[in-house]
């Protein structure tokens, strides 16, 4: 008898148990909003360098009470260099002054004087600027998204 009660018990105690079912899950909000912060900093070094080249000369002779002892002006031209960078041939002219002539005072004496000058640029290097900088760049990107239901 304590078989078939325990076995009763049982029975009733199943029988009113509830059953458990499941329940699927839905996102249910109404609003929302959302924001990103980026920040990024960037550093760049540099080094510009400039070079310009004659490949030419400049003679210039100028005075008064003054005479040359040549038939001409002019010394005689020179290739001072032949160079190729990158497949590209430059040919440097100048001039060869230990042919320039002599300048002698054509009067000497004379009322004012004289006067005389001379100048000679060859060619070559004539200017090098070399620029060194350096940038930082900062930047910052905020973004808000909103959304709702």
């Amino acid at each position: 008898m304590k078989k078939i009660l325990v076995l009763v018990v049982g029975v009733f105690v199943l029988a009113s148990a509830r059953t458990a079912t499941a329940v699927p899950v839905v996102p249910n909000f109404t609003q929302g909003a959302m924001t990103s912060n980026t920040e990024t900093t960037s550093k760049v070094t540099e080094t510009i360098n400039s070079m310009n080249y004659d490949t030419g000369y400049q003679y210039v002779i100028t005075g008064t009470n003054v005479q040359a002892d040549g038939t001409s002006l002019s010394p005689t031209l020179t290739t001072t260099s032949n160079s190729t960078i990158e497949g590209v041939t430059s040919t440097w002219t100048g001039l060869d002054l230990s042919t320039k002539p002599n300048f002698t005072i054509t009067t000497p004496g004379a009322a004012g004087g004289f006067q005389f000058t001379e100048t000679y640029s060859g060619p070559g290097l004539k200017t090098h600027t070399i620029i060194q900088r350096t940038t930082e760049i900062e930047s910052v990107t905020n973004t808000t998204s909103t959304f709702s239901n």
